[in-house]
């Protein structure tokens, strides 16, 4: 087996980073989206009285122009939704990539929801700030939890020992059940169910299902009866394999 490479001391950063350079000094474009966003808002906010009184001034419009503008509007908010939307998947995938170049173990890419905010935060005593889409690194010493771009900062480390037991199952997104991978999580006396949606950095998906999703979870089990086998504890019981059930079977069981 490979030998993983030393975990950094600080909690903020990955170890082995490159020198930042000109690119790495912009600012996300989040950020400016975010601050025009803010501005524009604002000022609509605080000019609402002149608003009002220069609406009725305004001469009519037709109907067509009035649509003109309407459909312009929405191709600007468009626009604007898919600046931002982009943005955050190229924060992802650039973290994916830090942390790839700096761990041997396996990037999986998480989705936060108020379930999972609310058990990191009981589990850790403060509320875990994490990305809308996370990454969590499985690698010799646990599952760590990781937000940022290409400096990634690590949220939360739950050593394998820690872990009691991983299982799938699946919740409620929505309208519409999506599989979750169940992480029991003992310290300080509390065991804490973490419920993980595993999803992509593409655009257009969200949670990642079928044979993907259950490959994810066997290897995150092996890695924790491993973990538990080389420091001599107690091994979880096992569990008979996880289906992998295809479409095919689907239309064969109708």
């Amino acid at each position: 087996m490979p030998s993983a490479r030393r975990r950094p001391t600080d909690e903020r950063r990955p170890e082995r980073r490159a020198p930042m350079n000109s690119v790495e000094r912009r600012t996300p474009p989040t950020v400016f989206v975010a601050v025009i966003t803010a501005l524009v808002v604002g000022a609509l906010i605080a000019g609402a009285p002149q608003v009002e009184r220069l609406v009725p001034r305004l001469p009519e419009v037709s109907g067509r122009a009035g649509t003109i503008a309407f459909l312009g509007a929405v191709a600007v908010l468009v626009v604007v939704a898919l600046s931002v939307r982009l943005a955050v998947l190229a924060r992802c995938r650039a973290r994916r990539r830090a942390l790839e170049h700096s761990f041997d173990g396996a990037v999986e890419c998480g989705l936060r929801h108020r379930e999972l905010d609310a058990m990191l935060a009981e589990l850790l005593g403060r509320r875990a700030a994490l990305s809308h889409r996370f990454s969590i690194v499985a690698d010799d010493l646990g599952l760590s939890f990781w937000s940022g771009g290409r400096r990634p900062r690590r949220t939360a480390l739950f050593a394998w020992h820690e872990i009691r037991n991983i299982r799938a199952d699946e919740m409620i997104a929505g309208s519409r059940p999506v599989p979750i991978v169940v992480v029991r999580v003992r310290r300080d006396g509390a065991s804490i169910a973490l419920p993980i949606i595993l999803g992509t950095e593409r655009p257009g998906t969200f949670a990642v299902t079928d044979a993907p999703f259950y490959a994810v979870v066997r290897s995150w089990k092996a890695q924790h009866r491993a973990a538990l086998e080389r420091e001599g504890l107690e091994l979880p019981p096992l569990t008979a394999p996880i289906p992998v059930i295809t479409r095919e079977m689907l239309a064969a069981a109708r």
